[in-house]
């Protein structure tokens, strides 16, 4: 079975603009009913994630530019730009078609951070 490959276009939208596998899980939740406003507990049932995190995607997913705030600690799908709405749908199509392809780039973004944290702690040999 062959993977179908990771469009350029969406590869530079994950690296830039999905920050984790469950951001992305909620946006699509989201995305898959455009009129629902989501609230934490719903959110939390549908992702087996706790109520705290679902409230933290929601405010992540927010702040941007993929939802709106709908009052009372709920969201609504509502992408901040025109170019949005498609670089989301490529996205999904893409994860439909190759979950793990797009899994991995996620990890690999995620892996990136944590080296580069890690290596502003690095101890280098001081010269006399």
């Amino acid at each position: 079975m062959t993977k179908t490959p990771v469009p350029d276009e969406v590869r530079r939208f994950i690296l830039t603009s999905i920050p984790s596998v469950p951001f992305l899980e909620a946006l699509l939740l989201l995305r898959s009913q455009p009129g629902a406003t989501w609230e934490a507990a719903d959110v939390a049932r549908r992702l087996y994630v706790g109520d705290a995190h679902a409230q933290g995607l929601l405010h992540a997913l927010g702040e941007a530019g993929f939802a709106s705030h709908a009052g009372e600690d709920r969201y609504t799908y509502a992408p901040a730009t025109e170019e949005l709405p498609l670089l989301v749908d490529q996205l999904a199509r893409a994860y439909s078609a190759n979950l793990l392809g797009v899994t991995e780039l996620i990890h690999s973004r995620i892996d990136k951070r944590a080296m580069q944290f890690a290596d502003a702690f690095r101890w280098t040999k001081k010269e006399n």
